[in-house]
């Protein structure tokens, strides 16, 4: 890799600006625990190889290191890298293995020293017959699963013989029947599950239903931790907890007791609750108004009030959209009319929070359905999924005893964790590996402790669809610092991208910035001179849910196709090839 000359606001260390060279040689030193935040074309993979070369020139054996990235193709490039340099150094001249060994931040004593050993390093590793694990999170994951004793596959409810599923597709396609089945069942539980669904559907549509139990499915990880510490029932409040005051002096026929849904309100008699008094004295206020109109509504809102309906109620007072209907100031006693509005507002904000927690104590217990039907599914069929390999892994690397069993079963003794792309680990994967390394964490760094060694860009996650979050890499880079002793590096400045491509690059993160959208990018240099273009495509105007809720249901509702000769077409599908 070639350093270029640049201003050394582009490079800091711990939060100081600091030459390339410095920021190069701490990022490649393989004792040091690094985290290092990059833009594209820094030299991310580069720095994580050359760390992986001074590794075993210092004298590690290939196997105690460990690269994960979260592709097979990047997995694949990044082996390839390792092969090409070290085929490359195998034939290369005293003077640029010394050049070589420079750049990667060695001092000259040592780069002399180890011109020779860098020179047989292929050869040693083809002797060796153990290559450097350079793996997938997965991949990895899926090695302890293995490893795990057949109580803890007991314990987990996984099969002891199993086949892995790197794409579950096929499983949640045939999972429906099943759920289906489930709710249709004579026992309790099934019926309760059946009415949930039935409102669900009714509220929010079939289509839209389906696709938020798909969603939770794609969690359901996460479901299952938070079941486990009972946070889903409590984490959506009732209205109660934020509308107190409704429930005081409820009108006969309401218990305050028990919470009631808050159009009851306007359905109830009787009782001295103060949204009565106040929609009496709207009615009364504009029943004695000069103008019709306004006189008619406060008919109507009496007669709405006796007969206690609640949707007279709020049509008298309120258009269609809930926002409260224009009277004149003109009117005597207006602010009366206006209070009745006001808390015919709060009824209705009450009335919304009502439904949200109604749904999402449905959604709750319809999840809890879905994902045992889903697992007896997989036991039945002997499958285990990337889900199961990601809780599997977290368990067994959260217990100390039982996770350096599996790495002795393992034969790995990790002395070097490097892990690219960090940006695109999900919250899980890494909970999983803060479980294993705070085991290290505190004891200064002893011969038990591995390096770390982490690398990505915030700004390049692209993988939230995979559960990616990049607050997790803002996480790891506090842990590396406070916990391991580790540096903190990072560099703005790029070596490939051309400057129209970082002028709109810095136009949009410092916008997003400024508008608390984005936090803690700083501008970006190029040494590009290449001409460059920035292209933009058309934007797809994207139909309402509801449209593709309507349109999903007409669809397979009412248009009949030949299966054999005529593909099925959903609305998304066909938003995607516009």
């Amino acid at each position: 890799m070639t350093t270029h000359q640049v201003t050394t606001a582009a490079y800091e260390h711990n939060n100081h600006p600091v030459t390339n060279q410095t920021f190069y040689a701490i990022a490649c030193d393989p004792q040091r625990s690094v985290a290092v935040e990059a833009c594209a074309g820094a030299g991310k993979t580069w720095m994580l190889v050359s760390r992986i070369l001074r590794a075993l020139l210092a004298g590690s054996e290939a196997h105690e290191i460990l690269a994960i990235t979260f592709t097979k193709k990047a997995a694949g490039e990044m082996r390839q890298r390792l092969n090409e340099w070290l085929l490359e150094f195998s034939k290369a001249t005293p003077e640029q293995l010394e050049q070589e060994l420079l750049i990667r931040g060695l001092s000259p004593q040592a780069s002399q020293n180890l011109r020779e050993p860098l020179q047989n390093l292929y050869q040693a590793l083809l002797l060796q017959g153990r290559p450097v694990q350079i793996r997938t999170f997965h991949s990895w994951f899926a090695a302890l699963l293995r490893a795990a004793p057949l109580a803890v596959l007991e314990g987990l409810g996984l099969p002891a013989n199993y086949e892995l599923l790197e794409d579950d597709s096929r499983a949640v396609a045939l999972v429906w029947r099943r759920f289906y089945a489930a709710l249709l069942k004579d026992d309790a539980q099934s019926q309760i599950a059946r009415q949930d669904f039935e409102a669900v559907v009714r509220s929010h549509g079939r289509f839209q239903a389906e696709k938020a139990l798909e969603a939770a499915l794609a969690k359901r990880v996460e479901f299952a931790l938070a079941d486990v510490h009972g946070v889903l029932e409590t984490s959506m409040p009732h209205f109660s907890e934020q509308f107190s005051d409704l429930m005081e002096n409820s009108p006969l026929g309401l218990s305050q007791s028990k919470p009631y849904e808050p159009l009851a309100l306007l359905r109830a008699t009787g009782g001295n609750h103060p949204l009565h008094a106040a929609l009496w004295l709207a009615a009364q206020t504009l029943g004695r108004a000069p103008q019709v109109s306004f006189s008619a509504k406060g008919g109507e809102l009496e007669v709405a009030l006796t007969s206690a309906d609640a949707q007279g109620v709020l049509t008298a007072l309120l258009t269609k959209d809930g926002s409260p209907r224009k009277f004149t100031e003109k009117v005597p006693g207006i602010a009366q009319v206006r209070e009745a509005q006001a808390q015919l507002l709060r009824v209705q904000a009450a009335q919304a929070q009502h439904e949200a927690w109604l749904y999402q104590q449905r959604m709750v217990r319809l999840t809890r359905v879905m994902i045992a039907t889903f697992s007896a599914l997989k036991r039945e069929r002997g499958w285990v999924d990337m889900n199961d390999v990601e809780r599997a892994a977290l368990h067994l690397l959260s217990d100390p005893v039982l996770g350096g069993w599996v790495q002795e079963r393992l034969d790995a003794r990790i002395r070097h964790l490097l892990i690219d792309e960090f940006q695109d680990t999900n919250p899980l994967q890494w909970q999983a590996l803060q479980a294993w390394l705070s085991g290290y964490a505190g004891t200064g760094g002893g011969a038990q402790a591995p390096s770390v060694f982490i690398v990505g860009d915030p700004k390049q996650s692209i993988y939230r669809f995979r559960r990616a979050e990049p607050q997790v890499f803002l996480a790891a880079q506090q842990f590396v610092v406070n916990h391991l002793g580790g540096e903190r590096l990072s560099c703005d400045h790029t070596r490939r991208n051309a400057p129209p491509v970082m002028q709109l690059v810095n136009a949009v993160m410092g916008q997003a910035q400024v508008q608390g959208e984005f936090h803690g990018f700083r501008a970006h240099t190029t040494g590009s001179t290449a001409a460059g273009a920035v292209l933009r495509l058309p934007q797809i105007e994207r139909p309402s849910a509801d449209a593709q809720d309507d349109a999903a249901n007409d669809h397979a509702a009412l248009d009949w196709r030949d299966s054999l000769s005529t593909p099925q077409e959903l609305p998304e599908e066909t938003l995607r090839t516009l």
